[in-house]
């Protein structure tokens, strides 16, 4: 998992506490996750790309997308841009679950390393929120294949903004 490889010691990591700012966290209770993991079951760009929420909260995000036919490059091979879609979403589900309610966030940056071709029948997201502070939440990720062989991996700038009306 993101995070969890060997000599990892990101400064402000948000496991170690004190990378979160008070007035945007905690983070979403159950009831706020639950929302959250509607919205994304229900979003016309997830149901396309097909993304799926396996699990949100804690800073932590995975999501899985079995592949289909419009997924693919004329080559044969994962398009890019559905790489970097679940990257991104990845991250800043990640860093949704951090957020309180009446805040949101948007991609501001995204660095995608293509590390491998992707091919085969599914594609897994993990995403890790590292810092969270009042203005800008940064993230990363992993993309892999269905052996879990990296294929991808992110980093990921997010301004922290007010969602009038959002839970």
């Amino acid at each position: 998992m993101v995070g969890d490889r060997p000599g990892y010691t990101p400064s402000r990591s948000l496991e170690r506490g004190g990378a979160m700012s008070d007035d945007v966290g905690p983070g979403l209770d159950s009831r706020h996750l639950e929302s959250l993991t509607e919205r994304v079951r229900r979003s016309p760009f997830h149901q396309w790309a097909g993304l799926r929420l396996v699990s949100v909260g804690d800073g932590r995000a995975e999501l899985e997308m079995t592949l289909e036919p419009h997924h693919f490059n004329p080559q044969g091979i994962v398009h890019g841009g559905i790489i970097t879609a679940i990257a991104d979403t990845s991250i800043g589900l990640a860093l949704r679950s951090q957020l309180r309610p009446g805040l949101t966030h948007r991609t501001a940056q995204l660095n995608v390393h293509f590390l491998a071709k992707g091919e085969g029948t599914r594609l897994i997201g993990r995403g890790q929120a590292l810092h969270l502070g009042q203005r800008m939440g940064y993230g990363e990720a992993e993309v892999l294949d269905a052996e879990e062989r990296l294929i991808a991996r992110a980093t990921g700038a997010f301004i922290v903004l007010p969602a009038p009306g959002a839970f």
